[in-house]
């Protein structure tokens, strides 16, 4: 799945077209990675996002095309800096 999608689909980033301007902007890496949103996404991969000051990693535990607000969270594990 492409990276903006799960940004989307996990609830991380709320619109796809945020997630998109994100990963134009350099505020999303994947693995230490500056990543593009067409970054395929798969389950090990550790996201960074850049939230001004703030940094939130989490590592991809499933990928799914539809996930419900129940279900989101479960997609990933965040990971303490």
């Amino acid at each position: 799945m492409r990276l903006d999608k799960y940004l989307k689909v996990s609830r991380l980033i709320k619109r796809r077209t945020v997630a998109n301007e994100a990963c134009d902007l350099g505020k999303v890496s994947v693995n230490g990675k500056a990543a593009r949103a067409s970054y395929e996404v798969r389950p090990g991969d550790k996201i960074a996002i850049h939230f001004g000051e703030r940094t939130l990693t989490v590592e991809v535990l499933s990928v799914a095309e539809n996930a419900g607000k129940s279900e989101s969270p479960l997609l990933y594990r965040e990971i303490a800096e």
